[in-house]
């Protein structure tokens, strides 16, 4: 007769829980779950309530994102990361969880694409005044500070032109005055520079380059100081949808184990790179804070310590026939605006990251028809060599 009950309550659709052992898994299980089974009410009150530990809806968190979350946290000296569903949804997050209707942010003039499409042309709709400036310059910086101004947004290293910020400057601004600074860490890693050691108020990171590192996932990462800042940009996220997967978690966990050796790699491949590359015909100019030459050394030796990077970028002698004649001469070597494979990418912002920024524009940064940026990876340095020699041999 209890066999024929037991029969009774089992059925194939119904879930069943998996068997524990007192053995455990070596490798992070993937729970691709989109929902979590609470045992009561009063329990998910509990939960809800934050004196239980435990999830609910994917959207709003899960195993696989709280842990990559942890392991950032510990490389940047943070607490309570959030992870979301790319680089552009934590700077989203921050921007519009902390910033109201008649608010004010400052943005250095250099920021990835898409932040300054965003401080372009998507906050101003939203009531949020935006200004721009050379984050290199300090008193720039102050100098566009409004009595509503609310926030600082920089980037240690620029895109694409590798500047480097005068973070301990801004930071004492942003401190005296009371605004939030917010550093992008995406270029630099905590390999390089931990923002929070040198005063930032909150670090986002783009995991989907250098953390992750092979070119696979789409993932963000933001911590604050603060916990009622990262409430206020867990809510706009969790509320927005602007949430990761669990698979694209766990292969950016399995990336980060390796990611001290691939950044000393790529790093000393980079080195050796920008010295090749200054020394080839039909090379205008190289860009890379580790050489004597560049503009902001004496700051990147002081905030970087000699940890340079792995992105190098270039000037060929040319228009932009010759600079797609060395994309071509050399096809091996990907094309492809993106950073943080494993393999060296080659991208022409001209083309893409600021094809949308006018030619007067553009020529006022630095970033001509001829201008390269070059994602060093970790591949035998005698290829990386050959390759951009004959490349540039077809200029």
């Amino acid at each position: 007769m209890a066999d024929r009950e037991n029969a009774r309550r089992e059925t194939l659709v119904r879930r069943a829980e998996l068997r524990e052992g007192v053995s455990r898994p070596l490798v992070t299980p993937l729970l691709q779950s989109a929902v979590y089974v609470s045992p009561s009410i009063e329990t998910l009150h509990a939960q809800y309530g934050g004196t239980a530990q435990g999830y609910t809806y994917a959207r709003e968190g899960h195993p696989n994102a709280d842990l990559l979350a942890r392991k950032i946290d510990m490389l940047e000296g943070g607490e309570g990361g959030l992870i979301t569903g790319s680089g552009m949804a934590a700077v989203t997050a921050v921007l519009m969880g902390l910033l109201s209707s008649g608010d004010h942010v400052i943005g250095g003039d250099q920021l990835y694409g898409r932040s300054l499409r965003l401080m372009n042309q998507d906050l101003s709709r939203f009531g949020i005044g935006t200004s721009l400036v050379d984050a290199g310059d300090a008193a720039a910086v102050e100098a566009a500070i409004r009595p509503e101004t609310k926030m600082i947004l920089l980037e240690v290293v620029s895109n694409p032109t590798l500047r480097i910020a005068d973070v301990a400057g801004i930071a004492k601004i942003a401190k005296a005055r009371g605004l939030i600074l917010v550093v992008d860490n995406t270029f630099t890693t905590p390999r390089a520079f931990r923002p929070f050691e040198m005063g930032a108020d909150i670090v986002i990171h783009s995991v989907t380059k250098l953390l992750a590192g092979h070119a696979d996932v789409t993932l963000g990462y933001v911590t604050a100081r603060d916990a009622g800042h990262r409430k206020a940009i867990y809510d706009f996220a969790v509320t927005t949808g602007l949430t990761p997967s669990p698979y694209e978690c766990w292969l950016a966990e399995r990336g980060l184990y390796t990611f001290p050796l691939r950044y000393d790699r790529a790093e000393a491949n980079a080195r050796a790179l920008a010295d090749h590359l200054a020394g080839l015909k039909g090379v205008k100019r190289v860009i890379y804070p580790g050489r004597d030459d560049h503009p902001d050394r004496a700051r990147a030796v002081e905030l970087l310590q000699g940890r340079d990077g792995n992105m190098v970028s270039f000037e060929v002698d040319g228009d932009e026939a010759a600079a797609n004649r060395m994309v071509k001469a050399v096809p091996e070597l990907a094309f492809a605006p993106t950073l943080g494979d494993v393999a060296t990418t080659l991208s022409h912002p001209g083309s893409s990251s600021h094809r949308a920024v006018a030619r007067e524009t553009r020529a006022k940064l630095g970033i001509s028809d001829g201008f390269f940026r070059v994602s060093v990876g970790i591949e035998e340095i005698e290829i990386l060599l050959d390759d951009f020699t004959r490349a540039l041999a077809a200029v």
